[in-house]
């Protein structure tokens, strides 16, 4: 990615935003990916922390300690370095899923939306290796790309109050996992019993922005036995 395409520019008083392109892709993603590593291994005095997003990257800096044109040229120093940066294979995090039923109350909707059968709703969603782009909405929310054109299906009419915890839905075109109960309008098509969001844990969340999530066709039975397994509630990533 050339220079002329990343744009600069100023969120508050303390935050500079890092803007990579003006949609949404795997080009923007790497650069995300790219520059959040060189920020990591290269951090300045007064930054506090960077939140990498869709196609940018947010800079939390002490403005204090630093002006807004001195953190400009710490980052115009870094972004220098991108094409020195090796992109490292992303981690690969495989979530069990319990489709349909008391866990997906969605997925005859969804099935009925496309003319095909929840046995094919279930199938697809399953087999894309997901991209993590960005955490947001609720703590450890991880918004995924690479759900089928062919399973994407509008958001409820009428949000729900009450989205139980590890809940799996669809959005238009995305897919994603509730990692606690809180409202949402995404049609439900599963649960999973692995949690995403752990406060007394470090790091609290189990996925990241660069991680990638393959998810795993499971039984009731199945989602009820990890439910209770102690080691799953303690270390999801071990799956």
């Amino acid at each position: 990615m050339q220079l002329d395409d990343i744009t600069l520019y100023a969120l508050g008083d303390s935050v500079l935003v890092v803007q990579f392109s003006d949609s949404i892709g795997a080009v923007a993603h790497d650069a995300v990916m790219a520059f959040g590593r060189c920020l990591a291994d290269s951090p300045f005095v007064g930054m506090i922390e960077y939140v990498p997003a869709f196609t940018t990257v947010s800079i939390f800096y002490n403005p204090v300690v630093l002006s807004y044109e001195d953190v400009q040229r710490q980052v115009m120093d870094r972004l220098l370095q991108l094409d020195d940066q090796a992109t490292p294979p992303a981690r690969t995090v495989e979530i069990p899923v319990c489709y349909g039923g008391e866990f997906g109350p969605d997925l005859e909707f969804v099935a009925q939306y496309h003319g095909m059968s929840e046995e094919d709703v279930i199938r697809i969603h399953s087999s894309p290796l997901y991209q993590v782009h960005m955490i947001g909405f609720a703590p450890g929310f991880p918004y995924l790309s690479g759900l089928s054109e062919r399973i994407a299906t509008p958001r409820l009419t009428t949000p729900r109050v009450r989205i139980p915890t590890g809940s799996v839905g669809i959005a238009g075109d995305q897919t994603g996992i509730y990692p606690i109960e809180t409202p949402g309008g995404w049609q439900l098509i599963g649960r999973s019993p692995v949690p995403l969001f752990q406060p007394s844990a470090c790091p609290p969340c189990l996925l990241r922005a660069g991680y990638s999530v393959r998810f795993m066709p499971i039984t009731p039975a199945e989602y009820r036995e990890l439910a209770q397994d102690k080691d799953v509630q303690l270390r999801g990533d071990t799956l």
